[in-house]
């Protein structure tokens, strides 16, 4: 076990050498969880009605609204301000052909979406969230999860350092993934997504409890946080839509990976930054499988 107090670093890179911040990954943790937050205010402002939030529809079919780009340019931005020399990758910027081409190589990175869980956001449901992760050469190393109408805020940026606040009260908990529990596993599932035929035949092989179903990647982290055991996830996501609660799960003592037990990468290798499909998890599931 590593000594509480030692000190975090992020992956070194020669190419960001002059950028001290990314030698201080709680304070930068930090930072991000401001710039979350202020963009939760953003998306309120159209949730609660005081804007227009004019829903059009983008080329694969999904919803946008004026929230999504309005918050995705601030968090840009934002993350512009402390970090200039770090490229940044945002849902909307994709969409609109914007966005810096990556590679799985590429040292540092921002990956961004502004408003995950859009279709919850219209419909006027609570399971909506900001996600701002960091990647370093396909890696999730630095993740914030915001919620801004349950006002829960996840963060994590290395092993021991996950953490939910309650942002309404300033109340700050470290948070850590839970053993398999003797009465079965508490599985989420997404509400409105997924194959639920795939799903029950993969759960055929662990003891479940009950089946509990959150939008966006609050799914994620609510196994971070050991409100639940296992996220499978049968069907289509884009790499924003996992990568800062992947990094945020990882902080937990979680894991992330495909079908057959490999992690999850991040950097556009897929043309449409699509996720393979995926499992979520407070245990090595593979291996338990395997034994």
């Amino acid at each position: 076990m590593k000594h509480p107090g030692k000190k975090k670093l992020l992956p070194s890179d020669p190419s960001q050498a002059s950028n001290k911040l990314l030698q201080h990954p709680a304070a930068l943790c930090n930072m991000v969880k401001r710039i979350a937050i202020d963009a939760g205010e953003i998306l309120l402002k159209y949730y609660d009605g005081i804007e227009d939030m004019e829903v059009d529809v983008k080329a694969d079919d999904s919803p946008v609204t004026l929230a999504d780009r309005e918050a995705e340019g601030f968090i840009q931005m934002s993350l512009e301000q402390i970090l200039p020399d770090i490229p940044i990758v945002g849902e909307e910027a994709v969409a609109l052909g914007k966005a810096p081409k990556m590679t799985q190589e590429q040292g540092y990175f921002w990956l961004l979406d502004p408003l995950d869980g859009t279709k919850e956001f219209i419909g006027g449901g609570q399971d909506f969230t900001v996600n701002i992760a960091l990647i370093y050469k396909g890696e999730p190393v630095l993740g914030v999860v915001f919620a801004p109408v349950r006002g829960e805020l996840y963060a994590g940026y290395g092993e021991g350092t996950a953490t939910k606040t309650m942002v309404d009260n300033d109340i700050e908990k470290p948070i850590s993934v839970r053993g398999y529990p003797a009465e079965g596993l508490t599985v989420v599932a997404s509400k409105r997504h997924g194959d639920a035929d795939k799903l029950d035949k993969f759960l055929e092989s662990f003891k479940t409890n009950k089946l509990v179903k959150y939008g966006s990647s609050l799914k994620i982290c609510k196994i971070a946080a050991a409100k639940a055991d296992m996220y499978p996830r049968f069907g289509p996501t884009c790499e924003w839509d996992t990568a800062a609660a992947h990094a945020v799960l990882r902080s937990a003592g979680g894991v992330l990976t495909d079908e057959k037990g490999k992690e999850l990468t991040y950097g556009g290798e897929n043309p449409k930054w699509l996720n393979p499909e995926f499992i979520a998890c407070s245990f090595p599931w593979h291996d338990y499988l395997a034994e």
